[in-house]
């Protein structure tokens, strides 16, 4: 564990220094990889919109509904870095262990209905599946109009770990390191 996510401003801190999930989510290639490490170098300005407030705002109340359901799931604001690389960096939404087994959670809101889980969340899971060692992700989504959820219930799959997509992912936050580093 690199902090435990009380103290926002070493966690922000922390996270500019290495490739996080949300990095990793964007990295589709070599124009991606550069255009990550320009905004990670000199900042974006981004600080949040009505749809990122939204999501912070829902998450603990979705967090609380996986609880119930999913038994031993626990809500993370933990930063983690992998075994042995301390620059590759994933704070997944929740965790627990069973049978020996590490799961995480992912938890997003959304406006659209997702037939499937969109590639770029899937990114995002697998590398929080490589940086902890997880087997599989429990993926929770609420669907909203206008900010109101759709249901009461939200949405849920599973995403098991794929090696082969985490070795790509690998590559690419290596090449983004190393940009940064130029």
């Amino acid at each position: 564990m690199v902090t435990d996510g009380t103290d926002r401003v070493a966690w922000m801190r922390a996270r500019a220094r290495g490739v996080t999930a949300t990095d990793v989510a964007r990295l589709t290639g070599e124009k991606a990889v550069r255009q990550v490490a320009i905004e990670k170098l000199l900042g974006t300005g981004f600080s949040g919109n009505a749809f990122t407030r939204h999501g912070r705002e829902r998450e603990p109340e979705i967090g609380r509904w996986v609880a119930r359901h999913h038994a031993g799931m626990r809500g993370n604001t933990a930063l983690f870095h992998a075994d042995g690389v301390r620059e590759h960096l994933a704070t997944p939404d929740g965790l627990r262990e069973r049978d020996g087994v590490l799961e995480l959670c992912e938890i997003k809101t959304t406006r659209s209905a997702w037939r499937s889980i969109p590639r770029h969340y899937l990114r995002q899971i697998w590398w929080q599946q490589y940086v902890l060692g997880a087997e599989r992700t429990l993926v929770v989504w609420e669907q909203h109009d206008d900010f109101v959820p759709v249901s009461g219930v939200p949405e849920t799959r599973w995403v098991d770990r794929d090696d082969n997509e985490i070795h790509r992912l690998v590559h690419l936050a290596d090449q983004l390191l190393a940009a940064m580093r130029r």
